[in-house]
């Protein structure tokens, strides 16, 4: 039961938060005829049965990896039924792009759900003529707070977020019921049948709806993407009583908006008409709530970056570990930065919740419809015939949406599309860049190495004491060792190859010497999985070296090319692996290796 409370405040804020916004969004632009209502009603419930009950709840978190779930695991999960370079290729580059429009969702999720939140505001007494510049500025202000304490850590808080869901929730469901208790009729848009009828009278109107009607699912793909946190089964538990009270609310929001035809801000003004006296407390618990949503979703941008530094698609960001007894509690600096300014920026952008949900949406069914083609081929490859085909039902519904949302693009969905460009750009130039980088170190094999190390060792005099030096691969050596012995003839009378290797699996991590290369050089060998956050000297220490100097590598990338260039830059910029692993500064010693790319 604890779990199932925790998995409120950690999961379900984004979608749970939805209702303050998407029939608001819908009857902006259509009629509130009891056709509309019926059929959008219709369209909501089934929106959220097919792509978040069918797609997450039921399908994609059967496909966890040692409990975690993502983009970047249904890549692993994938990747060994596949023979072809080509299709590997191909999953990687689904991966690339579902992380970056990941990105995306980051940033519009907290600007549209505080922004709508503190519009609602306007409807207290003495504050209906508030400018929206105000109200902008109210926004950003919560947002700077909230990014601003990201550095200190959140577990001090976080026990509080499930009890503030569970009231936020409670509510929602009461207001829900109280307004359907006004116009019960309304409990016939569960008939999928208003669906279909709305989708044929509309035409293209109603196929333009569709991107409005998405917005009651943002936050759907955290069912799977945050699976790690809990586990699936207090999720999968949560999410059947969040349904039922999303339909509820929904539900009461429509049979308000049949008796108030005029309404401009739905949830807000319903509740104000029924309870006016509690308006301002149910205000604020919404602004937290949607302070809670955007807290998961930053949360969970720096668990996703994490696993992209590990699995070496992204640069080594400076990682800051907040908490000494949680080490999943991790902050992120940079993403937390521009996180914050690009949440600024489109508040100010659009102006309007409004207008954000003009953005928002097509980020959210590209992610889904790239789960569902992963999902498929996995339960395909797997002769999961069933399930194959339940996944291709909702990868078609997927793309249904996503292409609804293209008509997003000239009305400010183009921004969607920029800022999921910027993580995917650079993990481009990131990743082809280390590729070319390898293939120009032109490592030595560990065979030839082994000759001259010999050598240099039984005719040099030795250093007293152990050094340490970290290699992707023991078996090639890396041009800053390979200069450091034989060009300096430095050499220790201890010299250990540490070597860091990421596991398939999440988490998990062992840790041992391997058979000796030769006299005075050992090799030890670390294995980790990409979600674990892995404390480098701490196993030094509990495996009994204690080293004298660190040895680690620079590259000096001399190129003319420009992309070479922006990824020498990035290079520049992030710290040194060794620094990434917060190694003792006063034993490290950097050696220059001068590359040509």
């Amino acid at each position: 039961m604890r779990n199932i409370i925790k998995s409120l405040g950690i999961v379900f804020g984004d979608i749970g938060t939805s209702p303050i916004y998407t029939l608001t969004v819908i009857f902006l632009v259509l009629s509130p005829t009891l056709d509309n209502i019926r059929g959008v009603l219709s369209l909501v419930v089934w929106t959220l049965i097919t792509l978040v009950t069918v797609e997450y709840a039921w399908l994609a978190t059967t496909l966890g990896k040692k409990g975690e779930g993502g983009t970047i695991v249904l890549r692993e999960l994938l990747v060994p039924y596949l023979k072809s370079g080509r299709k590997i290729a191909f999953v990687t580059l689904l991966s690339f792009i579902g992380i970056s429009l990941l990105v995306g969702d980051g940033v519009i999720t907290p600007a549209i759900s505080i922004l709508s939140a503190v519009e609602g505001s306007l409807l207290i007494p003495g504050l209906e003529s508030t400018s929206q510049t105000t109200l902008i500025v109210i926004a950003a202000s919560i947002a700077v707070v909230l990014f601003m304490v990201q550095k200190k850590g959140t577990e001090r808080v976080a026990f509080a977020f499930g009890p503030i869901m569970i009231v936020w929730f409670s509510a929602l469901a009461v207001f829900g019921i109280v307004g359907i208790s006004n116009y019960p009729e309304v409990l016939w848009g569960i008939n999928p049948y208003y669906a279909f009828k709305f989708m044929i009278d509309n035409g293209w109107a109603g196929f333009f709806v569709l991107s409005e009607v998405i917005l009651c699912a943002t936050g759907g793909e955290a069912l799977y993407a945050d699976m790690g946190h809990l586990g699936r089964p207090p999720i999968v538990k949560a999410w059947y009583g969040v349904f039922i009270v999303l339909v509820l609310n929904y539900m009461g929001q429509g049979a308000f908006l049949l008796t108030h035809p005029g309404t401009k801000n739905v949830l807000f003004e319903m509740v104000n008409y029924h309870a006016q006296y509690l308006y301002v407390p149910f205000l604020i618990l919404s602004i937290s709530a949607t302070i809670i949503a955007s807290q998961a979703m930053i949360s969970g941008m720096f668990s996703v970056v994490y696993q992209g530094i590990t699995t070496h698609i992204m640069p080594l960001f400076k990682v800051d570990y907040t908490s000494r007894e949680l080490r999943s509690q991790i902050y992120i600096p940079f993403v937390n930065w521009f996180l914050l300014l690009a949440v600024i920026f489109v508040m100010f952008e659009f102006r309007e919740s409004s207008n954000l949900a003009a953005a928002y949406g097509l980020a959210v069914t590209g992610t889904m419809a790239l789960t569902g083609i992963m999902m498929t081929w996995i339960f395909y490859s797997r002769k999961q015939y069933i399930r194959t085909g339940v996944a291709v039902l909702v990868t078609i519904i997927d793309f249904i949406y996503f292409f609804s949302n293209t008509f997003k693009i000239p009305h400010g969905g183009y921004w969607s599309i920029v800022i999921a460009l910027l993580p995917f750009t650079l993990i481009l130039i990131y990743t082809q860049g280390q590729k070319k980088l390898y293939k120009s170190m032109r490592p030595l094999n560990q065979e030839a190495f082994l000759i001259g190390y010999n050598q240099i060792y039984r005719g040099l005099p030795k250093i007293p004491g152990t050094a340490l030096f970290f290699a992707k691969d023991a078996k090639e050596i890396a041009p800053y060792i390979v200069h450091t012995i034989f060009k300096n003839n430095i050499i220790y009378e201890d010299n250990i190859i540490v070597s860091i290797v990421r596991t398939d699996e999440s988490f998990g991590t062992s840790c041992s010497f391997m058979d000796d290369l030769a006299v005075g050089l050992r090799v030890f060998e670390i294995r980790s999985g990409y979600m674990e956050i892995v404390d480098v000297e701490a196993l030094l220490k509990s495996a009994g070296i204690n080293e004298k100097t660190i040895f680690y590598g620079l590259e000096e990338i001399a190129t003319g090319n420009i992309f070479w260039k922006i990824f020498s830059i990035i290079k520049r910029l992030t710290p040194t692996f060794l620094i990434f692993y917060k190694m003792p500064t006063n034993k490290l010693h950097g050696v220059i290796t001068r590359v040509e790319m």
